[in-house]
């Protein structure tokens, strides 16, 4: 990711071009984050500044993130202060990631006064101030004291000290001649390194990006440049084209998920896509990155218990397979009892070998059975009759706890795979109910919990307005297939893999092509191979499918289909379906 000075310079100018607006509510959603509401003639708008170290950033968001009971301290007091204040001014100190807001404020008194709320969003040192009139610090996030060794002190009561200046050259002011002096610097002979270096403001990723433009290699070497003029005349055009006017870029990975950003074309990595405004695909990309981490912070239980269950029917599994392999050879038994009682009559009791030709051999070659002394000629017989049957019937039970094992496995694994793509705590409670219903989990004891109706299927309208569900969890698959749907609808589903079945409802009306297209892409998409290419999915209409008797939630069997190949690309599944996103 690239949030570096002039990302946050665009987002600054996109702020600005918002308006001047009042501040109408502050929350605080968490320990690092601040959102303010800003009330202006043509609307509400919410200002979001991160000073978390990890991911810090600031920019208008459209997330409503849920609020504690009791707002911490530092929002209690910026309500004080700056509740119903009016924006007046941003600015941004060159080439560092730090935006200073300057409101207009009534002080106790009545008196009009400017306060200002100044974020740092530089890394270890994140912090956000509330100044007042005469530059001296109200209160902050962090309070850093005296004796804590940072260079600058962070205390209410004491005077705010500006971030030292970045001592580097200025992108935007640069021209032939500075990138010409640049390569003579001390430094690493790396092209991007040797930017990173001289040049303030930019993230490694930019300048990688600088370096791909001017030589088509982002791990240039300076010492390698058969051209250095011309390398320095492209890396001019390209932050001058950039720096003045920057594009909201980002890289993303093949589910769809922003994995890179920045204000300029991302092409190292292959292809970029660009969004419509610098806020909008921070507030994307932060939104899908916290959700999933969350998700997954909350399916970590489930997702172990279930992981545990997969391992130990796995290594089940693995030594029912040993046995069965054993039971192959048990037809030998049957032979030797045979030889037994062809030569019965020579054999005594107590004897521990008896010596027999085996006519079961081409050569009739002499062998040696071994006997158990205290048995009988006859009983040693009926013991390696009794071991063979003994072991066919082993072959036929073995094979039926093989399929079931097999079976189990399937459905453990493709619960898995819908804890990978539940995206909200309502989906997480079902498949945790489903867990339960099957005796995976133990009920919840203790408080009851409000009941809570159904989740409903994923509803999308293909562009030909065909309504299109998709089941979110095997539960859901059941009912979508063997309730909801009409038997003359049409039923799609990722061939031979753990999936969400589709149902496209058309009522024995064979829908356009561009339809099954998209229906087929939603069931690549929702399926364990969704990061893949060139998936196989099966299309049958609705009553071709059947549940399999006694099989677990979601398994079904057919016979009658068609195989149509998809891509499940998240881009075209989202512009091209309008999503009607279910009633919390």
């Amino acid at each position: 990711m690239a949030f570096d000075a002039f990302y946050l310079s665009a987002v600054l100018s996109e702020i600005r071009d918002f308006g001047e607006g009042r501040v109408d509510k502050i929350h605080q959603p968490s320990r690092d984050t601040l959102i303010l509401q800003l009330k202006h003639k043509e609307g509400r708008g919410k200002l979001l500044i991160a000073a978390n170290p990890a991911a810090p950033r600031l920019h208008l968001t459209a997330a409503n993130p849920e609020n504690p009971a009791e707002p911490p301290m530092f929002c209690m007091l910026l309500r004080k202060h700056l509740s119903g204040a009016r924006l007046v001014s941003i600015s941004q100190p060159p080439m560092e990631r730090c935006a200073v807001f300057t409101f207009d404020c009534i002080d106790e008194m009545g008196d009009a006064v400017q306060k200002k709320l100044v974020a740092e969003l530089m890394g270890k040192t994140c912090n956000i101030y509330l100044l007042g009139p005469d530059g001296r610090i109200i209160d902050c996030l962090r309070r850093i004291g005296l004796d804590s060794g940072a260079k600058r002190t962070a205390l209410s009561g004491m005077y705010y000290q500006e971030p030292e200046p970045v001592d580097k050259v200025h992108p935007w002011d640069c021209d032939y001649d500075d990138f010409m002096c640049a390569f003579f610097q001390p430094g690493s002979d790396l092209l991007a390194d040797r930017l990173m270096d001289h040049f303030g403001g930019l993230s490694p990723l930019v300048c990688r990006e600088a370096a791909l433009f001017a030589t088509g290699d982002t791990d240039a070497r300076i010492s390698g440049l058969p051209n250095q003029e011309e390398t320095a005349e492209k890396l001019s055009l390209f932050f001058r084209e950039h720096l003045t006017h920057p594009t909201p870029c980002y890289y993303a990975q093949a589910d769809g998920t922003p994995k890179q950003f920045a204000f300029c074309p991302i092409r190292q990595y292959g292809s970029y896509k660009t969004a419509e405004s610098f806020s909008g695909l921070l507030d994307m990309y932060y939104t899908v990155r916290d959700q999933k981490d969350a998700m997954r912070q909350k399916s970590q239980a489930m997702r172990k218990t279930v992981t545990n269950l997969c391992q130990r029917l796995s290594r089940k599994i693995a030594i029912q397979e040993k046995e069965l392999a054993a039971t192959y050879d048990r037809e030998r038994l049957r032979q030797l009892g045979d030889i037994l009682m062809a030569n019965i009559h020579s054999i005594q009791k107590g004897q521990k070998v008896a010596k027999c030709m085996d006519f079961y051999d081409e050569n009739m070659a002499m062998i040696d059975i071994p006997l158990s002394v205290e048995l009988s000629p006859q009983q040693n017989a009926a013991k390696f009759y009794k071991d063979y049957t003994r072991m066919k019937n082993a072959e036929l039970m073995l094979l039926k706890q093989l399929s079931l094992g097999e079976t189990e496995l399937q459905y453990l694994h493709s619960v898995l795979e819908e804890l990978n793509r539940a995206a909200s705590e309502r989906e997480l409670e079902e498949i945790r109910r489903e867990l339960q219903e099957g005796g995976y989990l133990k009920a919840d004891s203790g408080k009851r919990k409000v009941k809570q109706g159904k989740l409903p299927p994923m509803r999308f309208e293909s562009t030909d307005g065909y309504p299109i569900y998709v089941g979110r969890n095997n539960q859901q698959n059941d009912e979508l297939t063997f309730k909801m749907a009409r038997k003359d609808d049409l039923w799609l589903h990722a061939s031979k893999v753990h999936g969400s079945h589709v149902i496209i409802a058309c009522a024995g009306v064979t829908p356009p092509d561009n339809t099954i297209t998209q229906a087929a892409q939603l069931a690549a998409h929702y399926a364990e191979t969704a990061g893949g290419q060139n998936i196989a999915v099966d299309l049958t209409p609705v009553k071709q499918v059947k549940k399999v008797p006694n099989g677990k939630p979601g398994m079904v069997i057919y016979h009658s289909y068609k195989t149509i190949i998809a891509n499940p690309y998240p881009d075209i599944v989202m512009d091209e379906l309008n999503v009607e996103k279910p009633e919390e």
